[in-house]
C-alpha cells in the first residue's frame, strides 16, 4: 500500500514562507495526481493545490491561495512539495498529502498522509 510520508510544517510569523514536502512509498503505483489539502479546526477539508497528469499536466490551486503556494512534483523521485509563500494566520492549518492513481490492474484509488501542522502567528 501507498505510504506516504510529509515533512516541513512548523510556527511561522505571518508574512514568512514555509515548504511542505510529501514523499510516496510505493513505486508500483501510477500516480495519476498527487497534492495537498487543508483541514483547518471546526472547517471541513479543502483543497489546497494539486498536479494531475491523468490525460495532461495540469495544476489546481484553491482561490485564497494563487500567487503565494506553488505546488511542484518530482515524477522520477514521487514527491510533491508545497512552497507556501505570504503567509497569513488564515492559512493554520493541519496539511495532507493526497494521491491518486492505480496498481496495474486494479481499480484507481486514493491515499492520505498523516498531516502536518502548519501555524501562522499573527
Amino acid at each position: 500500500q501507498v505510504q506516504l510520508v510529509e515533512s516541513g510544517g512548523g510556527l511561522v510569523h505571518a508574512g514568512g514562507s514555509l515548504r511542505l514536502s510529501c514523499a510516496a512509498s510505493d513505486t508500483t503505483f501510477t500516480f495519476t495526481a498527487m497534492g495537498w489539502y487543508r483541514q483547518a479546526p471546526g472547517m471541513q477539508r479543502e483543497l489546497v493545490a494539486r498536479i494531475s497528469s491523468r490525460n495532461r499536466i495540469s495544476t489546481e490551486y484553491a482561490d485564497s491561495v494563487k500567487g503565494r503556494f506553488t505546488i511542484s512534483r518530482d515524477y522520477a523521485k514521487n514527491t510533491v512539495d508545497l512552497q507556501m509563500h505570504s503567509l497569513k494566520p488564515e492559512d493554520t492549518a493541519v496539511y495532507y498529502c493526497y494521491v491518486e492513481g492505480w496498481y496495474s490492474g486494479k481499480y484507481p484509488e486514493s491515499h492520505w498522509g498523516k498531516g502536518t501542522l502548519v501555524t501562522v502567528s499573527s
